[in-house]
């Protein structure tokens, strides 16, 4: 076994932007008792629904599609909605949606998106489409850095299906978004077909949530996402 020469290594020193990132997460992994659930959605009809709205020429991304359906699960699930400050568990009835972006390689921010739940799915995608331009000029407020209720970060066009994403805190919850994989399912009527299966990993502050309300939550998106129809949200 050789050394690796000196000359062949390359030194980057933590600081800047890199640095920062670092001690939020090591922040996060310290105080907060972080559990994830995780499971498969079936996406079939949301990937049809997203087809029918591009051939009318309603651009939207599955991103705000995904996004749009989180905002309607957490109005029925407001326990994972909020932040935890001090002694005190703050519960929103607004949604400060913060939507994770890799800058760079090195650089990651996770602006949110105020009043989400008022936003219908163009205005959403519209909404969506201009924090992210903001944040590639080095234009987001402090405010928007920091002043989200719940996370969503996207890993879906890589080959990751299930992962551990970490809580931006103070909020209490992040989802995480894995590859859809075409997979074949039998049915009710025990008939075998080709559906979309799409990876989701939620990971939640258990000081805040626990496990029940927290699977309730998933469970709740996962129909949405499927097409089951809105509800009014809780009081």
């Amino acid at each position: 076994m050789t050394m690796t020469a000196v000359a062949d290594i390359r030194r980057t020193p933590l600081r800047g932007m890199r640095a920062m990132i670092a001690g939020a997460m090591r922040k996060s992994l310290d105080e907060a008792a972080q559990l994830s659930h995780q499971g498969e959605c079936d996406v079939t009809s949301l990937l049809e629904h997203k087809a029918a709205l591009d051939e009318a020429g309603i651009r939207v991304s599955l991103e705000d599609l995904l996004a749009h359906g989180l905002i309607r699960a957490l109005r029925r699930h407001p326990l994972l909605n909020g932040r935890l400050e001090g002694n005190e568990i703050l519960h929103y009835d607004a949604v400060h949606l913060s939507f994770a972006m890799a800058l760079s390689e090195t650089q990651l921010v996770a602006p949110a998106l105020f009043d989400a739940e008022r936003l219908s799915l163009t205005e959403l995608a519209a909404a969506r489409k201009a924090l992210v331009a903001r944040a590639r000029a080095g234009r987001l407020s402090v405010s928007e850095m920091t002043g989200g209720t719940f996370t969503l970060t996207n890993l879906g066009r890589s080959r990751v299906r299930f992962f551990t994403p970490v809580i931006n805190l103070p909020q209490l919850a992040i989802l995480g978004i894995g590859e859809t994989r075409r997979v074949p399912v039998v049915g009710a009527d025990g008939e075998i077909r080709a559906r979309s299966l799409m990876g989701l990993s939620l990971t939640f502050d258990h000081r805040a949530v626990d496990g029940g309300p927290a699977a309730a939550f998933f469970d709740t998106l996962c129909r949405l996402l499927e097409g089951e129809p809105d509800e009014p949200a809780q009081p």
